[in-house]
């Protein structure tokens, strides 16, 4: 029987799935987080390491020897050469490590190394062809043909890009909450609801919540539930923020089909990320857009974990030996 390994590591945690050649998953670990670009090697290892470990502590009392032969790592940040060759070493040091009770039977080509996007759209459709529109705190929208050509549109941070995030639809809501506040924007109840949420006397404090606690890109996002709840509510001005953000969302999308899909081709869009949970129905608005310029499309939710993707890359590197 051949045991393989596929990791999911993002900015907050690590996620490793235990495969067997049946596709049967054997054991599931999780970690602290292993983008080696914002916390380091060093500590991106330790968080892998230990996601392994996890993952394969019970079931190694009773197969008493799990040889791993495949290994797909899907992590955030991984798109230069320079990235994939970090991750390499990293792939090393798991092989030396002398905390894992496995044994390690690795050929060069049965480690695959890749951008998280990927493993979430194999994870989320159940096999590599299709379009991923993950919007998180972020945003990225990805996609691979039938002929394996692919196609990135987006994920390129908070300053940058990361259009229809929560980030991005959280400061769109605290600068209509304030326009408003001056008189440059029509009333709205973002200022009730922002008050409410971060317990405010008034929404100029937004000033000391903001800039002088220092509040981070994360922290930031957060507070896009605010506007959901605020649309749902019917905000006028929460609305437009929240289709504002579909239409980026769209946009994006299309610009993958049109790279790598022929007009009137058959395949599924998967969408995952927090935003999509929300009560304005921005995942039904996302949905209905889309759907009106690409009819032959189909917009589902995940059905795997991007761990659980990541086996199915690592599992079909051996399968094409």
């Amino acid at each position: 029987m051949s045991y393989i390994l596929g990791i999911d590591g993002g900015g907050s945690k690590t996620v490793c799935v235990l495969m067997d050649d049946s596709h049967q998953i054997l054991g599931r670990g999780e970690a602290g987080p292993s983008n080696y670009q914002s916390i380091g090697i060093e500590a991106t290892l330790q968080s892998i390491e230990f996601a392994i470990y996890s993952a394969v502590c019970e079931v190694i009392k009773i197969t008493k020897v799990i040889i791993i032969e495949a290994i797909c790592l899907g992590l955030a940040g991984i798109s230069r050469v320079a990235d994939i060759e970090v991750v390499k070493s990293l792939v090393q040091q798991l092989q030396n490590s002398k905390i894992l009770p496995i044994v390690w039977a690795l050929k060069p080509s049965n480690i695959v190394i890749c951008n998280d996007a990927l493993i979430s759209l194999v994870g989320g459709i159940g096999h590599d062809v299709g379009i991923v529109v993950a919007v998180g705190t972020g945003s990225i929208v990805f996609g691979r043909n039938h002929q394996g050509k692919t196609k990135r549109v987006g994920g390129w941070g908070y300053i940058l890009g990361d259009e229809g995030s929560a980030y991005k639809i959280a400061v769109a809501g605290m600068q209509a909450a304030l326009k408003a506040y001056d008189g440059r924007e029509m009333p709205t109840s973002l200022i009730k609801f922002f008050k409410q949420d971060l317990s405010l006397e008034n929404i100029e404090d937004l000033i000391e919540v903001i800039y002088r606690r220092g509040w981070g890109v994360k922290q930031i996002a957060a507070l896009a539930p605010i506007v959901d709840f605020a649309a749902a509510e019917g905000d006028e001005l929460a609305n437009k923020i929240i289709n504002d953000a579909v239409q980026e969302l769209v946009k994006a999308t299309s610009t993958v089909i049109d790279e790598i899909f022929s007009r009137g081709e058959v395949f599924e869009v998967v969408t995952t990320g927090s935003v999509w949970r929300g009560r304005s129905k921005m995942h039904e608005r996302f949905t209905a857009s889309i759907i009106n310029k690409f009819p032959e499309l189909k917009v589902i939710f995940p059905k795997y974990e991007p761990a659980y993707g990541a086996s199915l890359l690592a599992l079909q590197s051996l399968e094409s030996k």
